[in-house]
């Protein structure tokens, strides 16, 4: 009963359309008050919540992007990949998802990847013979590698959810190769559908004018090599690696490119605070909620009941698939990472799933749910950005979905992608 009063409320609350970070607190406050537990014991594990050294990351790594997305960065990656990919039969489409590759490793964000890449490429791909829903499709599908590549704060925010023990770092390191195989997967899709329907081929770039472009973009991807380099190195930790950005994203922005001006930036950091105190009220609410879960104990309950079902963990990892899935539609992602993760958390490490490989597969789940209706958030942006009703983006998503699809296959049943790499760097 004492469960169905916490997730009860809960439910009811989002039903009646109360905000997601709102709902959780008050639902907890409930089940305290029904549990007689003193509304104190609530107030301080939301105070303690947030009363963490490691999300420092989070309100520097968003900063850091909405600087550099801002500024100029995109636009600049946008030509870069145009060097590299875009003199191929349909180009242009590699280029929109090797600009989201890069574009990812500044922002970490999938909605301000969607909306800066696609405010560039969707026109320009449209104009150049490409229909504006596969232009949309390829832009809001290739923003998910936001998500996966370093630095992502969906992975700060999946440590933190974790109780600390699963090293930022090792997650950073451990979204590389599934990011990589996501955009390659989408690479081949679209260099097949572009031999199919004759798409034209983009100009090839003289050398000199090609030199300019790459060191222009070179001062913004610089920022991933000193993110990671100092990690990897010693010099700093994940969370001081987010100050650093932001330095060097205001250093760039504000001085080589020189494209922003002075008198936007408290209007940029009035929207960085907003975004911010959204999470963080999450964040506290969240660790509120999960300690009354704890009490319960619905985390060893579900762990049971999961495992009760069959001792295969493929079979339970497929479950847990099907699960992340369906709420990743209903749900955005920071609040399911917050109250799904101490839930599932017992239940994989009780199968011998590695914490980092189960942080891949809740991140890549969720960042299909981002771009799935009914709640989708980047395929509402993208929806707005190429000004096309939502049902027309998503007729032109669905070879799209398969290929995430597959790629979600492969991070959940093949460990190593997603392990290979922190192992060798020993993080």
């Amino acid at each position: 009963m004492d469960a169905f009063v916490l997730l009860g409320s809960f439910a009811f609350l989002m039903l009646v359309g109360m905000p997601v970070a709102f709902a959780l607190g008050l639902s907890a406050v409930i089940c305290a008050w029904w549990i007689d537990l003193p509304l104190d014991a609530v107030t301080i594990q939301m105070a303690s919540g947030v009363n963490k050294f490691s999300l420092l990351a989070i309100p520097c790594f968003v900063l850091a992007g909405a600087i550099m997305a801002e500024g100029g960065m995109a636009r600049r990656l946008v030509a870069f990949a145009g060097v590299l990919v875009g003199f191929v039969r349909g180009g242009l489409s590699l280029v929109n998802i090797l600009a989201s590759t890069f574009f990812g490793t500044i922002s970490g964000s999938s909605v301000a990847d969607t909306a800066s890449i696609g405010s560039v490429l969707i026109p320009e791909m449209e104009k150049n013979g490409y229909p504006r829903s596969f232009a949309t499709a390829v832009t809001v599908s290739g923003s998910v590698q936001a998500i996966l590549i370093p630095p992502s704060h969906n992975a700060v925010i999946y440590s933190m959810a974790a109780g600390g023990s699963v090293s930022v770092a090792a997650l950073f390191m451990a979204g590389v190769l599934p990011g990589l195989l996501l955009g390659l997967s989408l690479c081949i899709y679209c260099l097949y559908v572009a031999r199919k329907k004759n798409f034209p081929k983009g100009r090839r770039i003289p050398m000199r004018e090609a030199l300019h472009i790459c060191t222009d973009a070179l001062w913004g991807l610089m920022t991933m090599f000193i993110i990671l380099g100092g990690i990897l190195s010693g010099v700093f930790t994940a969370t001081e690696s987010a100050s650093i950005a932001v330095l060097w994203a205001f250093f760039v922005t504000m001085f080589i490119y020189r494209d922003y001006k002075w008198s936007d930036l408290p209007k940029l950091m009035h929207r960085t605070v907003n975004t911010v105190c959204i999470v963080m009220i999450l964040i506290g609410f969240a660790a509120s909620f999960g300690y009354i879960m704890t009490l319960m104990p619905i985390p060893l309950k579900i762990t049971t009941a999961m495992t009760s079902l069959s001792d295969n963990r493929y079979v339970i990892l497929g479950l847990i698939n099907v699960m992340l899935l369906v709420l990743g539609t209903l749900m955005d992602m920071a609040p399911l990472i917050l109250i799904l993760t101490p839930i599932l958390l017992p239940v994989i490490t009780s199968i011998g799933i590695d914490p980092v490989h189960f942080g891949m597969i809740m991140l890549v789940n969720l960042g299909i749910g981002l771009i799935t209706p009914p709640v989708g958030a980047v395929l509402f942006v993208g929806s707005a950005v190429a000004k096309l009703p939502i049902e027309q983006v998503v007729k032109s998503m669905w070879p799209f979905f398969i290929i995430l699809f597959s790629v979600l296959l492969l991070v959940t049943y093949v460990p190593s992608i997603s392990l290979w790499l922190p192992r060798l760097m020993g993080v």
